[in-house]
């Protein structure tokens, strides 16, 4: 593990995701799964988030219409948050639920938007 490439990714983890979810989540890791957390941390949230090609706002885009795609309801939730922090607000992810309904199929958009607005509820907006 590159010690700098980790801070740097935590340091962005911690921006989108939110320090108590990032810090519970390395809290809870063990001997089996902190590997996958440092891999994460290292590669996705430094190498891939820090990146200059794409601001925040946009990788975020991405990655929920990604996680539409893909069935991934617990990320969805945790990257609708993300998405939020980086500053879409819900009719910039209604209108990417809506794309992914024509491109991921109604029942995946569906499902993302009973997910977001649970944690619209849990955020307060």
């Amino acid at each position: 593990m590159n010690k700098d490439a980790f801070e740097q990714g935590l340091k962005t983890r911690r921006e989108v995701l939110g320090a108590e979810y990032v810090d519970n989540s390395l809290k809870a890791a063990d001997d089996f799964n902190m590997p996958m957390q440092e891999l994460v941390t290292e590669y996705c949230w430094n190498e891939i988030w820090n990146r200059p090609g794409l601001d925040r706002k946009t990788r975020s885009i991405i990655n929920l219409a990604m996680l539409v795609a893909l069935n991934r309801p617990h990320e969805l939730k945790l990257h609708v948050r993300g998405a939020i922090n980086n500053g879409l607000t819900k009719d910039d992810i209604q209108e990417v639920f809506l794309q992914t309904a024509i491109y991921c199929g109604v029942p995946a958009a569906i499902d993302s938007f009973r997910n977001a607005k649970e944690v619209f509820k849990d955020m307060g907006i």
